[in-house]
């Protein structure tokens, strides 16, 4: 069975039938409830559930403390490319987009690297668009050979792959993969995928499998809350990460929440994830997966992810740039969206610490 199987299981439910029908007695059982199943999640993610933030922030902070520890483990981003070959209207990398475009050789790769080997981070996250006449899978493995020489984990955020493009790029070093599905709305995946690689549907949302089954350690899954229904998107993300636990027990699956910034095109959404949402659907995912890595990024903002601490949340990026070239800061290309925290990865280590967690700069290493 394949998680598109789940999702059409799901096709002819009434979602929102289902949440106005919830209670607060409902929530409260499955706030209480040591294993939840889909329907328990649902209650979670309901309008109702929002009378019970609270309770639900103490099962999932210690939930967390549990799992995880009182740790914050920290990653950063390297764009080392912005050309692309999609069309999706919600990017800032969109093909027809009228952008300095930017594309890395070796040499300043090596470059970036060192510069933020300087933080002290040791986890990064290799991005690029979807070009493959630029980025060659001889590209990606020269990319990761150069650095796996300045960091101990090296995770990738790229188009999809084969599994045995992904055993080769394990082979040199990668050992993470972050991929998300945008929305999983067949109907609205298609009107905002105007052309390229990415409008396969399919074969992007069965990309995290592949990288699960090629035997990377991490597999972080997401959806781009702003495309589709925020409840049903959450949903069915959750789903997926949990097929995925269940299905590959020696993979660490995770869950990032991004939700849709200001990006050049100027894509408008249709579904705001306000802030009280967002927390929510945090703690919905811990207390449904207790085990589950969670990541916020800097596309939130400062004051609003230093409260984020204590609720579920496992891994922040930090002092993330999301231009090519972007920590030399010379001849700057065009930023995928805006970064909403901009603090340093000093100022953000210092926040984490006067919080009593602990900072994670290194928490795995593969060696090649």
């Amino acid at each position: 069975m394949s998680y598109y199987e789940i999702i059409k299981k799901f096709e002819g439910f009434d979602f929102d039938a289902y949440f106005s029908n919830v209670t607060d007695e409902d929530v409260l059982k499955s706030i209480q409830k040591e294993k939840l199943n889909h329907l328990d999640f649902l209650n979670l993610l309901s309008d109702k559930a929002k009378n019970h933030l609270e309770a639900m922030a103490r099962k999932a902070h210690m939930l967390t403390r549990q799992n995880f520890g009182r740790t914050i483990s920290l990653y950063i981003p390297i764009y080392v490319s912005n050309y692309c070959t999609n069309k999706c209207v919600y990017c800032g990398f969109n093909q027809e987009n009228n952008i300095k475009r930017k594309h890395l050789n070796l040499e300043e790769i090596e470059k970036e690297a060192i510069e933020i080997a300087k933080t002290g981070i040791k986890h990064i996250l290799l991005l690029t668009g979807e070009a493959k006449e630029l980025i060659t899978m001889e590209y990606l493995m020269d990319a990761v050979k150069i650095l796996k020489k300045y960091f101990a984990s090296v995770s990738i955020e790229i188009f999809p792959l084969e599994i045995e493009e992904y055993q080769a790029l394990k082979e040199l070093g990668v050992d993470g993969l972050t991929i998300y599905q945008e929305t999983y709305n067949e109907e609205i995946y298609d009107e905002v995928h105007l052309s390229g690689q990415k409008k396969n549907y399919l074969y992007r949302l069965n990309t995290p499998e592949r990288g699960a089954k090629a035997g990377l350690r991490t597999v972080t899954t997401g959806t781009l809350f702003g495309l589709g229904k925020l409840k049903e998107e959450a949903f069915l993300n959750g789903m997926h990460a949990k097929y995925l636990m269940d299905k590959y027990l020696g993979t660490e699956v995770g869950i990032s929440l991004p939700r849709i910034n200001n990006a050049e095109g100027g894509f408008q959404t249709k579904y705001q994830l306000d802030d009280k949402t967002f927390v929510q659907f945090i703690l919905a995912y811990r207390i449904f997966m207790p085990k589950v890595g969670i990541t916020v990024s800097t596309r939130e903002r400062a004051e609003f992810r230093d409260n984020l601490l204590k609720l579920g949340v496992t891994k922040f990026s930090a002092g993330s740039k999301t231009s090519v070239g972007g920590y030399q800061e010379e001849d700057k290309s065009t930023e995928q969206f805006e970064i909403s925290d901009s603090r340093s990865v000093e100022e953000i280590v210092s926040m984490i610490k006067s919080k009593n967690y602990q900072v994670i700069y290194k928490d795995w290493e593969l060696i090649v």
